[in-house]
């Protein structure tokens, strides 16, 4: 992947996408270039259009993530205490009916 970002890179630039400008940027990042993937790399992009390809893709907008806010944990709180009481209530309203049948 880092290949494609030094192609990238030099076409952002105005560079001349090349062999020796593609190792160039490689290990200007600190890696051993491999000359196998810089030569495919180049031959297969010297078919290609970037700006056309660039414009063709299809960006996926990333949704966000909703965050949780202080607001609504106090809330699940609060009504999981409601339904506590509530099947307190309930319980003890059976209890009652059962004292009444013995």
């Amino acid at each position: 992947m880092e290949y494609v970002y030094a192609a990238l890179m030099l076409h952002k630039l105005g560079k001349e996408i090349n062999e020796d400008n593609v190792k160039k940027v490689i290990a200007a990042a600190g890696v051993q270039p491999d000359d196998i993937k810089v030569k495919a790399l180049v031959a297969a992009l010297s078919e290609i259009n970037i700006d056309e390809t660039l414009k063709s893709a299809v960006m996926t907008p990333v949704a966000p993530v909703p965050q949780p806010t202080q607001t609504q944990v106090p809330q699940k709180k609060e009504e999981k205490k409601e339904e506590k009481k509530e099947e307190k209530k309930e319980e003890e309203a059976l209890e009652g009916l059962a004292a009444l049948f013995g």
